[in-house]
């Protein structure tokens, strides 16, 4: 923004350091070049230094805010933006703002000040920064409860260290000019510490170097230069993925810990193409060694490696590039110059270095064959090599009037171009000698014969030797791109499908080897798991092998886990893929095993959380029964007083009742806990419900507020025993809600196969929102008086009528009230 203001921070390692004091310089510095400054807020700690340097400057009063009992001063945001002076000092921008403040934070309303057009000079110590707060608490052994994003110290702009040797810190404290003497002595053993002062000191300078050269970063960018500036020791160390790699890394690692501050990063071309290259798992090991050795591992494109490396070293502004010696023969590096000796050639002002290790100028002895085709097809070749020359001699002898010796050398050398296409390189470099020593012998005068009378000739002959050679290579080095770019594109789409899957399918891991199986052309495949050391197949697809020992290609997925397949042995290449799809298996089984704990776990809440609710609620509700048997008891025993016959009638009823509520509270926990545990298995048979009813309602007291209206033949199939604790715990329930003297009615319907049994009292009624809740245990919605049972008696019954195939709802009473409706299955309807 234009109108916004400008923050500039003074940066200290430590407390005490002389932030305050340098910022209320700058403040009367400004204020003799006659700009408005105000003190929105400094911390003296009582200093006699730091008060004598706010003598002169203008001071925005404090607020005064209560919190919880006390009397704090903050800083006055709006009075600083009522008066709105040019810059306004700051002191300790990581201070946090007493509760009911405009912001949680001082640097929220250094911001605020900053959005208002008003330049904001502050403090903050490296400790206080987000990022570091980890770091400063591993050396300090403090945790730092007030920090500073460094978005927001990072976009200041200007950043100044006040720097002090932790020598001169501590005599600062020893004198007594940073705190109380009773406090010294306390501090110079544990934060002031000269380790981790020095540590700090460290931290400091080294932020801000960050921070220096992304300013440095910009203003490159800003005024297009593109040279090296060697503000510090940069290296950049490239790396083939080869085995002279981990020596590679190892140097750099030495030749950057010469120096203080040096720094140094690994660099991996890939080709553009994609047809070359390490694997994912060649290049995680070079990530693991570059970070262990203190480096880190960066990855380009490029199909000129020379450019690449040359360009990401200008980018990092890096002073050295370290290169490998090339493993070329000397030949072919005369040839074509190699990687480093373009590097060096176009390195200006970097300096290139350029390693030995034990793979230098080695070269590989044995030819290079095509390992990509068939035995089938290197035989055709060879046998091509050698048929097509003397055949395409013999039609040329025939026709010999028909053409001359050009002709003769084309069409041979069109034989060796279709050898290199049928056999590869080896076959091609057989049909160009073959074909040479023809051309010689067939079609170059003196005829049949090896001699050669004209020299032109000679030269001639060579030199079809040496172009057939080098076109057979370069036609067989295009076929096999052309292959490699095949099974790339086959690759990247096989993975494709495997990231889609992953993201967007489920846990079908059965689909998974399907769709290997499809890819390799394999019978079948199963992923094995080893256990007492024996291999069981967990999942299979297709015909799969007996075993991994039995299999054409096993994958190994994690110590106890291997993917098998039968069908075809599989390259390099293929078997890279496949370990992708063992991968992914690995990913599915982990995340079955995830959803089956946090299945677990949900139910270990539920089931703690029942607990829980449980010993709340039994703690009083099997106190106060047990507290009146034993009031009653004891009085009965005591000899002092003498009980008249109602007395003891009365009393005794106490016990018997207290003993009922025990009883059913004790049964209802007993079924939630069958219930919940699944040990619960109802015997069904046909059940006259009228029946059902009568016998509940002789066990619940006061039951002849209950209204019975069932006609014969209401018969459904449920558990006697179970079907009356519901309809007793129903009618419990209904005669806690309705008030005293309000009829409570049940009937009996039929419909469709099902009989439905309601329970309606006219009590004050549930919320529409409410019903769902009537059934879960503990809940009684405020409608009972608090110590009434424990809110299992309709989560009970809800359980035991599931358990017998029924359902259990609520429904509104017409006229105001709750109606249960118990839903049973009729006789006619069982299976």
């Amino acid at each position: 923004m234009e109108n916004r203001g400008k923050l500039r921070v003074y940066l200290g390692a430590a407390p005490g350091v002389g932030k305050t004091y340098a910022m209320l310089d700058e403040a009367h510095r400004r204020l003799r070049r006659g700009t408005d400054v105000v003190v929105g807020v400094v911390e003296t700690h009582g200093r006699e230094n730091t008060s004598r340097a706010l003598e002169g400057l203008e001071v925005v009063p404090r607020r005064s805010m209560d919190y919880r009992g006390t009397t704090y001063l903050e800083m006055d945001l709006d009075a600083i933006l009522a008066r709105r002076p040019e810059v306004v000092v700051v002191d300790e921008l990581a201070h946090t703002n007493i509760g009911g403040s405009r912001h949680d934070k001082r640097w929220q309303d250094v911001e605020e000040i900053l959005a208002a057009g008003i330049h904001v000079i502050t403090t903050v110590n490296i400790q206080h920064l987000e990022s570091l707060n980890d770091v400063v608490e591993s050396i300090t052994g403090v945790r730092q409860r007030e920090t500073v994003p460094d978005r927001f110290v990072r976009q200041a702009d200007g950043i100044e260290l006040v720097d002090m040797s932790p020598q001169a810190l501590r005599r600062r404290m020893a004198h007594g000019n940073i705190y109380a003497p009773d406090k010294v002595d306390a501090a110079l053993g544990q934060y002031f510490r000269e380790g981790n002062l020095a540590a700090l000191r460290e931290l400091a300078l080294l932020w801000l170097a960050d921070r220096v050269e992304e300013g440095l970063d910009q203003y490159r960018d800003k005024h297009d230069i593109e040279s090296t500036w060697a503000t510090r020791e940069r290296i950049v160390v490239a790396l083939t993925g080869g085995p002279e790699s981990a020596a590679l890394l190892r140097r750099a690692a030495r030749i950057a810990s010469r120096g203080a501050g040096g720094e140094w990063l690994a660099l991996y071309v890939a080709r553009r193409d994609g047809l070359s290259g390490v694997t994912p798992d060649q290049l995680l090991k070079l990530r693991t060694m570059t970070e262990d050795l203190g480096g880190t591992l960066h990855s380009v494109v490029g199909d000129d490696t020379a450019t690449a490396i040359l360009e990401f070293a200008r980018a990092e502004n890096a002073s050295q590039v370290i290169i490998g010696a090339s493993r070329r023969g000397r030949l072919a590096t005369l040839l074509r110059p190699g990687v480093g000796e373009r590097v060096i050639a176009a390195s200006g002002d970097i300096d290139a270095h350029v390693v030995t290790h034990d793979y230098a100028r080695r070269k590989n002895l044995t030819v290079r064959t095509s390992s990509n085709l068939s035995r089938r097809r290197l035989v055709l070749g060879y046998a091509f090599a050698v048929l097509a020359p003397l055949l395409a001699s013999g039609v040329m002898v025939v026709t010999d009037p028909l053409h001359g010796l050009p002709t003769e050398a084309m069409v041979l050398m069109a034989v060796v171009v279709a050898t290199a296409l049928v056999g590869g390189i080896i076959p091609a470099i057989v049909s160009a000698a073959l074909s040479s020593i023809l051309l010689n012998v067939v079609f170059t005068p003196p005829r049949r014969s090896l001699t050669i009378s004209d020299p032109e000739n000679a030269f001639a002959i060579g030199l079809f030797l040496v172009v057939g050679i080098a076109v057979a290579s370069v036609v067989d080095r295009a076929a096999r791109s052309t292959v490699l770019a095949r099974k790339a594109r086959a690759e990247s789409e096989a993975l494709t499908v495997l990231s889609h899957s992953l993201l967007h399918v489920g846990d079908d891991i059965e689909s998974l080897l399907a769709g290997a199986c499809e890819l390799f052309g394999a019978r079948g495949a199963a992923i094995f798991t080893t256990v007492d050391g024996r291999a069981e197949a967990i999942v299979s697809s297709g015909s799969p092998p007996a075993s991994p020992d039995t299999a054409d290609v096993t994958v190994s997925i994690d110590d106890s886990t291997t993917l098998a397949m039968c069908g075809r042995q599989l390259d390099a290449s293929d078997r890279r893929l496949l370990k992708a799809y063992a991968a992914h298996a690995s990913v599915l089984a982990e995340r079955t095993r995830a959803q089956q704990a946090e299945t677990e776990r949900a139910q270990l809440a539920v089931a703690n959380k029942t607990r829980t609710a449980l010993l709340a609620a039994v703690s009083h509700d099997l106190r106060s029964p047990l507290a009146a048997v034993k009031a009653a008891a004891a009085s009965l025993r005591n000899t002092t007083i003498a009980w008249s016959p109602e007395d003891e009638a009365a009393l005794l009823e106490t016990i018997e009742d207290s003993a009922d509520r025990l009883n059913a509270l004790v049964a209802n926990l007993l079924d939630m806990s069958r219930i919940q545990t699944g040990a619960l298995t109802p015997v069904l048979a046909e059940v006259d419900l009228g029946a059902a009813v009568r016998q509940a309602l002789d066990t619940i007291p006061d039951s002849s507020r209950i209204a019975v209206h069932i006609g014969e033949g209401a018969v459904a199939m449920a558990d006697p025993g179970l079907l009356e604790r519901v309809i007793a715990n129903i009618c419990e329930n209904a005669l806690k809600y309705a008030p005293d003297g309000a009829p409570i009615t049940i009937d009996a319907s039929c419909a469709a196969g099902r009989v439905l049994l309601r329970i309606a009292d006219s009590g004050p009624g549930v919320s529409k929102e409410s019903h769902g809740r009537l059934f879960a245990p503990f809940q009684r919605l405020g409608d009972v008086p608090a110590g009434d049972g424990v809110g299992l008696g309709l989560a009970v019954a809800q359980g035991l009528t599931e358990a017998m195939g029924g359902t259990l709802g609520a429904e509104d009473t017409p006229g105001g009230g709750l109606t249960l409706v118990l839903e049973l299955t009729t006789p006619q309807e069982m299976p």
